[in-house]
């Protein structure tokens, strides 16, 4: 069997990405990054040669705990006619996909936020599918789909997160509840309460890169 890649995040600092062949290391224009052996991907914010590290985390104060409060980690249920929509607002990373693009399902500022039955079956599952962090899910008739297989990727999303797809191990870390592994997001502005997660505070702090 090939060995999986991983990405570790190190104690108040980067985090270590192994470099398998098949992973694969992008920006979001889609230009790619050559990998020789493991690198180490800048978490701070803070490096002058982003994405990767130059350790300079080890001197603007730089800390990976996570101060997110653990009582609003839960999924919560949005039944339809035939698809059960599920969120978990705790792990959001607020890219604001579902909102932009499906506005009758995903309703901004109203209760219940989501209408599972305001848009086709297909519509529903194209978007959930683009969620980035993994915060929504669904399931058809009671059963979840397995994720369409991806081959393994760390795209560097312009002034925000690293987008993770293809089910890149995350070492060392507890999922959110309900979260997926095949894709999830990862904090690179340093200020996330949730860490090593995104949580849209790049867009607080003005995060910029490039």
């Amino acid at each position: 069997m090939k060995a999986k890649p991983q990405i570790v995040p190190l104690p108040n600092g980067p985090y270590r990405l192994s470099a398998i062949e098949e992973t694969r290391l992008q920006r979001q224009s889609g230009a790619q990054y050559s990998m020789v052996g493991a690198v180490a991907l800048c978490r701070c914010g803070g490096s002058r040669k982003k994405p990767f590290c130059d350790g300079t985390h080890g001197s603007n104060g730089f800390s990976s705990a996570n101060k997110a409060d653990a009582s609003l980690n839960k999924r919560e249920i949005y039944s339809g006619r035939r698809i059960t929509i599920f969120d978990n607002r705790a792990i959001c990373a607020h890219a604001g996909i579902c909102t932009d693009r499906l506005k009758s399902v995903f309703r901004y500022g109203e209760e219940p936020w989501i209408d599972a039955s305001g848009a086709s079956l297909e519509e529903v599952i194209e978007t959930i599918r683009k969620c980035p962090s993994g915060a929504l899910s669904y399931d058809i008739d009671g059963v979840q789909p397995a994720p369409p297989p991806r081959e393994p990727m760390v795209t560097v999303a312009d002034n925000g997160p690293y987008l993770i797809t293809g089910g890149v191990e995350l070492m060392n870390v507890e999922f959110g509840d309900g979260a997926s592994k095949e894709h999830y997001t990862l904090c690179r502005c340093g200020a996330s309460q949730n860490k090593p997660f995104c949580d849209g505070s790049h867009w607080a702090v003005e995060f910029k890169d490039p």
